[in-house]
């Protein structure tokens, strides 16, 4: 199998701001493996908080694509996953990459194969491979931290082009801004559902008397609202709390999970985060009866970086897959979501394509 990477710049539509830092732009380095004839691709992007720049994603991922030659074929890459200890944004890219290339091998889309790995499939065809349907999932679009009538014309606009959920950055220093953004946009979009993700902003005193004003705004589940680091702290005040309590950064890891399943109302899986699909099916059965349910999250990434994640859609209570939505201009294809419904493929593979003139993906 051959590895080759291309490093390019994501540039948002308008600079994102949340608790903790503003964004603008990130660099993705795309994985292609090529064998046979066909190829396969994954992303990995930068993140500050993760500690991920761009020289280091091309490293790893430089190294990971060395160590793909000891394997004969990509399913024997997929059986074992890279070597050594890599970050989890880079085994989730390869990871990525080696579904797609095994996808269009097979003929199969990476939904089908996800299911395969976790026996979730009924009816089955004579193959024993399941017959649903292409997932698909309602997402999350999010709205950050912005002047209240800004996010009111924002949430005007997504209602109107069919968003039905909406997660609102908070954490502005007066928490009267964070009310005051929740009581326009409810007014703005009043059918739409509401999550809100302080990103760790609020320390537990602060947060027990936001979340009963929250609750009274028909906010529907809070994120991460206490900084990450005392998951303890966050389970005792999933306990107090008067709104469904989801944890984020403080939920990366299976082991972290093990230790909030039952304790909390929901988790934040992130592919980047957790290490891939086979990562996130694996928390999705811990959690399985519970109490604690599952919200599929992403970082900002184009079509390609997003499309794993929606292939798992129909197994999570909360979607927020939105990050490709984020661009100015998404250099990918295939997975929708303009219209607030993100959509996975029958096509074999991830069944994405780069928007390129002339270029048509292999298949």
């Amino acid at each position: 199998m051959k590895a080759t990477l291309r490093t390019v710049r994501l540039t948002l539509a308008e600079p994102l701001r949340i608790s903790r830092s503003t964004m603008a732009a990130r660099d993705a380095v795309w994985l292609t493996v090529e064998h046979e004839g066909l190829t396969g691709h994954g992303e990995a992007v930068t993140s500050v908080y993760y500690d991920l720049n761009t020289t280091e994603l091309e490293r790893q991922l430089y190294e990971a694509g060395l160590d793909l030659d000891r394997f004969g074929d990509p399913e024997s890459a997929l059986r074992e996953g890279p070597a050594g200890d890599r970050p989890p944004a880079v085994t989730a890219a390869v990871e990525a990459a080696l579904l797609d290339l095994c996808g269009k091998r097979s003929g199969l889309p990476v939904h089908r194969l996800l299911d395969a790995k976790s026996a979730r499939t009924s009816p089955t065809t004579p193959g024993g491979l399941g017959v649903r349907s292409a997932p698909s999932a309602r997402t999350a679009r999010t709205i950050g931290i912005v002047p209240a009538e800004r996010a009111a014309a924002q949430a005007r606009s997504l209602a109107d082009n069919g968003f039905t959920v909406i997660k609102v950055k908070a954490g502005a220093p007066d928490p009267e801004d964070d009310l005051a953004r929740i009581r326009a946009i409810a007014s703005a979009a009043p059918r739409t559902r509401l999550l809100l993700d302080p990103n760790g902003a609020w320390t537990s005193t602060q947060a027990l008397q936001l979340l009963p004003l929250y609750a009274e705004l028909g906010v529907e589940a809070v994120e991460q609202p206490l900084a990450p680091g005392d998951p303890e702290a966050l389970a005792r005040l999933a306990e107090r709390s008067p709104l469904p309590l989801i944890a984020d950064e403080d939920a990366v890891t299976y082991e972290d999970v093990s230790r909030l399943a039952g304790r909390v109302h929901g988790v934040n899986v992130k592919l980047a985060k957790c290490g891939g699909p086979y990562s996130a099916l694996r928390i999705a059965e811990l959690i399985e009866g519970s109490g604690t349910e599952l919200m599929l999250g992403c970082l900002t990434a184009s079509t390609l970086g997003l499309a794993p994640a929606v292939h798992l859609a129909d197994r999570a209570r909360w979607a927020d897959l939105d990050g490709h939505l984020l661009l100015a201009d998404d250099p990918w294809t295939g997975i929708g979501g303009a219209d607030g419904v993100v959509r996975a493929s029958d096509l074999p593979g991830l069944g994405v394509r780069e928007r390129r003139v002339g270029r048509e993906d292999a298949a």
